[in-house]
């Protein structure tokens, strides 16, 4: 069976008054309950005419040809919460070099390869965590026990137009700053924005879950005022990841761009 096992809805009619995505899907069965629907719209499980659609009520031609991917089209979940991202930010990877910072399974890069980027470095300080598929694909530079924190622009070699950051156990603060002389001059950037790795051990629960939403809110706020100023880069938009990180923790992904982006 192919991976990208699906179920499919043909288009029969030209153009018909927009309905819901959400109440589309559910009435003509492709998913049994409109809740689930909703949760399989927000993990970046429902494409409509070729395009991955995220917000349950995005407005849709009732009759429009909609795929409902199975939860197995990347190797990890950090693809589906890529695939949210590139298409809330409105970002195509078509034809980029990309850097994948905290690579590990390989989620983010298999995402970057299925949305046709040219190119991708996948680097992680750890050692054979990487998907062997991803590892052997051709258009994959991996680079395992590669510290993003001391990353040099010799690691790389290239100028890189997407950076997409998912790392754990360490501050964002601590892993941009190395990325500005490997970023492009309209390089973008998509970073996964983890409180529980941001609050600092004061403020974090014994469970590891960070509960508190004004807590989560200052971390993002916070982590937005450092780009700002530290950084040559400028923050475009935030949005909260469709997928819950470790343990259920509410995650957030940012939009970055270089000035001339």
């Amino acid at each position: 069976m192919n991976r990208q096992d699906e179920v499919r809805s043909p288009n029969t009619s030209a153009s018909s008054p927009k309905e819901r995505l959400d109440k589309v899907i559910k009435r003509r069965g492709l998913i049994r309950s409109r809740s689930r629907a909703q949760r399989m719209i927000a993990a970046g499980r429902i494409r409509v005419d070729g395009r991955i659609l995220t917000r349950p009520g995005h407005p849709i031609d009732p009759e429009a040809d909609i795929e409902v991917l199975s939860f197995e089209q990347y190797v990890s979940q950090g693809g589906d919460k890529l695939a949210a991202a590139l298409d809330h930010f409105k970002i195509d990877p078509t034809g980029l070099i990309a850097l994948d910072v905290g690579a590990s399974t390989g989620g983010f890069t298999d995402c970057l390869l299925q949305h046709g980027a040219a190119k991708v470095h996948a680097i992680d300080v750890g050692h054979d965590q990487l998907n062997s598929r991803i590892r052997r694909h051709p258009k994959v530079v991996a680079r395992e026990g590669l510290n993003a924190r001391y990353l040099e622009p010799e690691d790389i070699d290239e100028f890189v137009d997407l950076v997409v950051i998912d790392v754990s156990f360490i501050s964002l603060k601590l892993i941009l700053p190395p990325l500005v002389d490997i970023l492009g001059p309209q390089g973008q950037i998509i970073a996964l924005v983890k409180p529980q790795f941001e609050v600092g051990k004061a403020n974090l629960p014994d469970d590891g879950v960070v509960k508190d939403d004004a807590l989560r809110q200052a971390v993002l706020t916070d982590i937005q005022a450092f780009i700002e100023a530290e950084t040559p880069w400028h923050v475009q938009a935030t949005m909260q990841s469709p997928v819950e990180g470790s343990k259920g923790n509410i995650e957030f992904l940012i939009h970055i761009k270089s000035p001339a982006a």
